[in-house]
């Protein structure tokens, strides 16, 4: 009995060391973590099938990935993608025909479901819970949920993204559009509030159909904007009565900072993607604009809580190593490109700068509900620099500083023709 007992004991320890091996094995197949905190790419506003984009998600999705992106958000307007939708494929050589023959030949017949019905061919549209699976990979890419709140007021088209979404938000307007920005950002921050996940709500593209003025952008739930946006018809640099998404910027900081008390707006850089098929300039494609936040890990909660702590920049090409204030300075520093030269301004309004405005006027005199009129003091350049090393010095009269950084390489797929690659770091105040 003795000899049977210590037979099981010899057994059942040889067991429990297997069972603690298989146990331990899956760790070595978990991510390698990065030392400290390092710069992820990502793209927070592009469209597919799911509204009035012209591919499917996942062939959106797989572009990105393929194209050295970090973390990509499918943002389509006012709706997630979930649920079960079938669209219709009209015509061997209609867009979206083209779409489905490189769709199946990138991810097979058995991946891409089809079907018949009422003499329609149909493809089924994948959620982000399905596809997700095919593409993720832990500490390589991300796929965060996402929306494009689609609202208006009046004529005027107001649209935000929320990122990290876990419900669908319906559109809200107002009385104004100041009105109609403040309730859907409090829509996003009562969600967030409710499910206790990190979200970032942004203000897209200010300038698309003139609707957001820069005295629209001085509610306090406000912290994020589009200052470049990839699509064409968004209007980044103004005209001759609207000032372009930088000057907006540079108004709705001194405003806020010197006048209402309120906290720094940051600037992201998007794509706004809705064409996969034909590129150029004057088409709505992906690859132009994009940020990159310092974290330490490749997750929504990361990335999400590094943003709002302005721990990111924006870019259409320039990469920046480093981005970091010490003491007094904000020190840069460039990751060259052969035969590429750069310029580095650094952008201020100074304390006491007048901050009373004028109502514009037409070339006939008339008044226009356009962002009114400020002292050209407002966003000056209180330095420049050719050095791969940029810095800045506080002076301490500076309500707020950011830099500008300019190449002289060209966009490869520009939002505009001649546009140059770019960067813009966040305001940081003294």
């Amino acid at each position: 009995m003795k000899q049977l007992r210590s037979l099981l004991l010899v057994v059942l320890s040889l067991g429990a060391l297997t069972a603690a091996v298989a146990w331990q094995a899956p760790q070595d197949r978990l991510p390698v973590l990065k030392s400290g905190p390092c710069w992820w790419k990502g793209n927070l506003h592009t469209h597919s099938f799911w509204s009035d984009g012209d591919d499917f998600p996942e062939m959106i999705a797989d572009w990105y990935k393929q194209h050295g992106y970090d973390f990509l958000t499918l943002s389509d307007h006012n709706v997630l993608s979930e649920g079960q939708r079938w669209i219709d494929v009209i015509g061997p050589k209609s867009s979206r025909a083209v779409a489905l023959k490189k769709y199946l030949a990138r991810f097979g017949p058995t991946w891409v479901e089809q079907r018949t019905t009422g003499g329609k061919q149909q493809v089924r549209l994948k959620p982000l819970s399905e596809f997700r699976s095919l593409l993720e990979e832990p500490g390589r890419f991300l796929l965060i949920q996402g929306e494009e709140i689609t609202s208006k007021y009046a004529k005027y088209p107001v649209h935000l993204n929320a990122i990290n979404l876990r419900d669908v938000i319906g559109p809200l307007s107002g009385d104004s559009v100041a009105a109609a920005v403040r309730a859907n950002l409090r829509s996003v921050q009562e969600q967030q509030k409710k499910t206790g996940r990190p979200m970032v709500a942004f203000l897209n593209h200010p300038n698309f159909g003139w609707g957001v003025k820069a005295e629209d952008m001085l509610a306090e739930e406000l912290r994020f904007f589009e200052v470049f946006n990839g699509h064409p018809g968004v209007k980044n640099y103004g005209d001759a009565i609207h000032p372009g998404t930088e000057k907006i910027w540079d108004i709705i900081l001194a405003l806020r900072l010197g006048k209402a008390g309120l906290p720094i707006v940051f600037g992201l850089g998007t794509d706004d993607a809705h064409g996969y098929h034909a590129y150029g300039v004057g088409k709505v494609n992906p690859g132009r604009g994009w940020i990159m936040v310092r974290a330490s890990h490749l997750t929504a909660e990361a990335l999400m809580t590094a943003m709002h702590s302005g721990d990111f920049y924006a870019s259409t090409g320039v990469t920046l190593d480093q981005v970091r204030r010490q003491d007094d300075q904000i020190l840069l520093k460039i990751r060259p490109e052969k035969g590429v030269s750069y310029k580095t301004q650094f952008v201020a309004t100074l304390k006491g700068t007048p901050l009373e405005s004028a109502t514009r006027k037409d070339e006939k005199g008339q008044p226009v509900d356009v962002t009114r009129i400020y002292n050209p003091e407002v966003g000056k350049v209180m330095a420049e620099s050719d050095s791969l090393e940029p810095a800045y010095r506080f002076a301490g009269n500076e309500l707020y500083v950011r830099a500008r950084i300019t190449s002289t390489k060209a966009h490869p797929n520009p939002y505009q023709k001649g546009d140059v690659e770019m960067a813009w770091t966040q305001p940081l105040t003294p």
